[in-house]
């Protein structure tokens, strides 16, 4: 049979073969998990190395300037790319250049009294909560689509507030962002699987980017508070 032939009787329509169109359905959204997850495993590891190195070798921390150029920039390639083959040296890129801006934030945290445990718990504590809030997300099917708006608005607020309190270096509000953009970083991690379960996202490169940056802000946001008890200065 020709597979260019079009006939009415086999094609799946979703109104006349529910089970069939439900089956395709679970069998995407299985796809996109394994994808999206695998992927993001092989992105964490590399990143992880690019800021072992970059701690190892003593990397200056890049300016605030190229820290914004080169993170919205790789992450506009990567929309820009994202059905096509250079998607993944995209997302690699920038999962590599967000684990270069994390080395000297590492290398700071690693010379002061406690460190390495503040390291320590920090990573603990983001792995524990990104398991658990994936396998509540993925257990349950709930649809947190709800909380997209919220949490947009949050994270720009909150990158705003950031920017005020590095460039009038108020520690109370740098402290405030911290835990404002951990809280933000675990509803970003509920939705983003969410919609992955519930068939709104279908592009595990997107998904993908969506997950490390939540887990990353977390990360770095707990470092931060964390750290707060560690630090004399």
């Amino acid at each position: 049979m020709n597979p260019n032939t079009s006939s009415t009787a086999t094609v799946p329509d979703s109104t006349r073969f529910p089970v069939v169109a439900q089956s395709a359905q679970s069998l995407e959204v299985q796809r996109v998990l394994r994808n999206t997850y695998a992927l993001l495993a092989m992105t964490l590891i590399f990143s992880a190395a690019v800021a072992s190195a970059a701690v190892a070798f003593r990397w200056p921390a890049p300016s605030l300037v190229l820290t914004l150029v080169g993170y919205f920039g790789l992450l506009f390639a990567i929309h820009r790319f994202q059905n096509s083959g250079w998607a993944l040296p995209a997302v690699f890129g920038l999962t590599g250049f967000m684990g270069y801006t994390l080395g000297p934030i590492l290398t700071h945290y690693l010379a002061v009294p406690g460190g390495a445990q503040t390291v320590g718990m920090a990573l603990g504590a983001t792995g524990v909560t990104f398991l658990s809030l994936s396998a509540y997300a993925l257990t349950t099917r709930k649809d947190f689509s709800f909380m997209g708006s919220f949490l947009f608005m949050g994270m720009v607020i909150a990158m705003l507030a950031g920017l005020a309190a590095m460039f009038f270096d108020i520690p109370a509000l740098s402290l405030a962002v911290s835990g404002m953009v951990a809280l933000l970083s675990a509803g970003l991690i509920l939705f983003e699987t969410s919609q992955i379960v519930n068939g709104g996202e279908r592009n595990y490169v997107l998904a993908t980017v969506s997950l490390f940056v939540s887990v990353f802000n977390l990360f770095t946001s707990l470092l931060a508070l964390f750290g707060l008890g560690g630090n004399s200065e």
